[in-house]
Order: structure tokens, then sequence, then C-alpha cells
């Protein structure tokens, strides 16, 4: 898990593509995910990347932390598992 990265704060016309050219300059690139909006599909500004091995993610985070891309500045740093979510079937009305 040392090898997927998080990357945020990405421009909306960012697509996976462009995503995988930026992150291959620092190693092999597992693979790329710009996440999108259900109903729209749109971007939602952030995505994952997977690096072929941690030294080449780390390596990615030193590369492109900060470093401003389509006039945005982008945030990448280790991916962290998804935290479960809060909650449960509420919010309905009870007969």
């Amino acid at each position: 898990m040392d090898n997927k990265l998080y990357v945020g704060n990405l421009s909306y016309a960012v697509r996976e593509d462009a995503l995988q050219q930026q992150f291959s300059a620092f190693g092999l690139v597992s693979s790329a995910k710009v996440m999108m909006e259900r109903d729209t599909g749109r971007s939602k500004g952030f995505g994952f990347v997977e690096m072929g091995s941690p030294a080449e993610a780390q390596a990615a985070i030193s590369g492109l932390h900060g470093k401003e891309i389509d006039g945005r500045a982008l945030t990448v740093n280790l991916a962290r598992p998804m935290e479960p979510r809060a909650g449960g079937f509420g919010g309905g009305p009870r007969y």
C-alpha cells in the first residue's frame, strides 16, 4: 500500500491519461484514476495513482507535491485506507 498515492486539487479538466503521463516521469505507473461525479460525469478534482514501487511513489511525492499544473498546486501524498462510513439505514419514516 506504500505505492498508492492520493492526488488532490486537480484541475477539473485533467483526465486519467494526463495524470498517468505526469507521474510516469517518476517510474512505472500501475494505474491512474480520476474520481468522477456519478450523475454529471464531471471530475471531483482528485484521484489516485498506483506506482510500481514504494521508492517510485516517494519520488513522485517529492517531485509533484505542490507543483502547479493547469494553474493548481497539486496535493500528493500516500493514500490512506477508506474509513468506514458512519450511519446506516436511518433517515426514512418508521411505520
